[in-house]
C-alpha cells in the first residue's frame, strides 16, 4: 500500500516512536502510542497490527538485550514461560489475520482504550509498591504457571497487543513478587518473544508496511535503549511515576480522541 505522508505527520510518527520506545522499556504501554499514530495515517487495520509488531520488535530487542547484558535477566531460567509466549503469540497472530478488516477497525481503538483504562484503574497502583513478601525464585515457580501466564499474555500480544508490556509488569510483580527492575527485565524479554513471533507470522502473511515500520523501529530502538538504562540506573523511584503517568495520560488521550 502506498501512503502519502506530509512532513508534520512524519515528525509526529518519529516523535511517537522515540517516546514509545523510552516508555515501553521502563514500564510497558508504548504500543498505546504507536498504534493510534499508525491508525491516524489511514493505514488499513491489518497492516497497522503487522507494522506495529515490526516497530515493537526493535524496541523490545534493544531493551531486553540491555537487561541481559546487565545480568538483571537470565533467559534460561524462564524457558517454559518463553515457550508459552511463543505458542500464544502464534495462535493470536493467526486468529487476527482471519478477522475481517471492518471488525478489526472497530476492535483496535476499543482494545487500546480498554487496556489504558485497566492499567490506569486506581486499584492497580498497589502493584507498583514494593511487595512485603520476598521475590519468588524462577526455580520455585511451577512450570504450569509459567506456561499458562506466557500463553495468555502471548496470545493477547499476538492478537492485539496494546499494553502488553505493562500487563507483564503487573503479572511479574503480583504472581512472582519481583521488584520493579526485575519485573521490567521479564516484561521486556517476554514482550520481545511475542513481538518476534507475531512479526514473523505477519511477514509470511504480507501484512507489514516496511518503510514506515523500519524507520519508526530504528527510532524506537534509540528510545528503548535510553529507557532501559534509565530504569536500571534510577530503579523503582523512577519507574513508578512513569508507569502511572503513562497509563493515565493514555486513558485520557484515548477518551478524548474517541
Amino acid at each position: 500500500m502506498e501512503l502519502t505522508l506530509d512532513f508534520t505527520t512524519i515528525l509526529l510518527l518519529g516523535g511517537a516512536a522515540l517516546l514509545a520506545g523510552f516508555i515501553d522499556a521502563i514500564a510497558g504501554g508504548g504500543g498505546m502510542l504507536i498504534m493510534p499514530a499508525l491508525l491516524s495515517t489511514g493505514m488499513p487495520p491489518h497492516l497497522v497490527v503487522g507494522t506495529n509488531k515490526l516497530i515493537g520488535t526493535f524496541g523490545t530487542f534493544s531493551a531486553s538485550l540491555t537487561f541481559i547484558r546487565k545480568g538483571l535477566f537470565k533467559p534460561g531460567l524462564w524457558w517454559a514461560m518463553s515457550f508459552g509466549v511463543f505458542v500464544g503469540a502464534l495462535v493470536g497472530a493467526l486468529l487476527i489475520y482471519l478477522m475481517s478488516a471492518g471488525v478489526l477497525k472497530k476492535l483496535l481503538p476499543l482494545a487500546i482504550l480498554l487496556a489504558a483504562a485497566y492499567l490506569a484503574w486506581p486499584r492497580r497502583v498497589s502493584l507498583t509498591a514494593a511487595h512485603p513478601e520476598p521475590a519468588l525464585s524462577p526455580h520455585t515457580i511451577r512450570r504450569s504457571i509459567k506456561l499458562l501466564t506466557g500463553g495468555l499474555i502471548g496470545f493477547y500480544d499476538g492478537f492485539i497487543g496494546p499494553g502488553t508490556g505493562a500487563f507483564w509488569m503487573a503479572a511479574a510483580m503480583k504472581l512472582f513478587r519481583l521488584d520493579l527492575v526485575a519485573a521490567a527485565g521479564v516484561a521486556r524479554f517476554m514482550n520481545f518473544i511475542s513481538n518476534l513471533t507475531a512479526l514473523l507470522t505477519f511477514m509470511m502473511l504480507g501484512n507489514i508496511h516496511y518503510p514506515v515500520g523500519l524507520s519508526m523501529g530504528g527510532l524506537l530502538m534509540i528510545g528503548a535503549f535510553a529507557g532501559a538504562h534509565s530504569a536500571i540506573r534510577y530503579g523503582a523511584p523512577f519507574i513508578r511515576p512513569v508507569f502511572l503517568t503513562v497509563v493515565l495520560l493514555m486513558a485520557g488521550w484515548l477518551l478524548v480522541a474517541g
